[in-house]
């Protein structure tokens, strides 16, 4: 087996094929895992009765074979963590309502209800399927804005994890395809 072949069976092992599919997969170096996303493109969002109280203490990328994913890191407090994902024209600033620029062929605000602990700040993503940019716009009122750059409208989804000391997670994933 070689190694092509090898990296096509653990992609979709990790997709949930099933092994008699993978020996027919093509080597090509085309070839991509069969992701199967039920994600579409519309406002992911939640409504809290309050305010976390917690802060955004971070934020890390990581790639995945079907979508590239954010994870926001928001400390433990107390309250409901908000959050609003959309795909908007262009990404405005807290409180400002300016335009802000960001690179990507589409664009998606995130607006975290948390403050934040962190300074306004641009990360680029050179060679990444789905991600292009993403810019700590800044807080306002207790919300925290980002603007995420990405290649094209693409399915995506947003949803939170609690931690083991109480904190949260705000995970935003984007598909790399419809």
């Amino acid at each position: 087996m070689n190694a092509l072949t090898r990296r096509s069976l653990v992609a979709a092992c990790a997709t949930g094929l099933a092994a008699a599919t993978v020996w027919g997969a093509t080597t090509t170096a085309g070839a991509a895992p069969s992701c199967g996303l039920t994600w579409g493109s519309t406002v992911r969002a939640t409504s809290p009765t309050l305010l976390w109280t917690g802060k955004v203490t971070g934020v890390r990328a990581g790639q995945h074979p079907c979508y590239d994913r954010l994870v926001f890191d928001v400390a433990r407090g107390r309250g409901t963590l908000g959050y609003a994902v959309r795909y908007v024209g262009d990404v405005t600033g807290p409180g400002s309502g300016r335009p802000v620029a960001v690179t990507g062929g589409a664009r998606i605000q995130v607006t975290i209800g948390a403050p934040s602990t962190l300074g306004p700040t641009t990360t680029d993503f050179p060679g990444w399927r789905t991600l292009r940019q993403l810019k700590h716009i800044g807080s306002f009122e207790g919300y925290t804005d980002y603007g995420l750059g990405v290649r094209a409208r693409l399915p995506m989804r947003a949803f939170v994890l609690t931690d083991t000391d109480g904190g949260r997670r705000l995970v935003v994933d984007v598909a790399h395809q419809w």
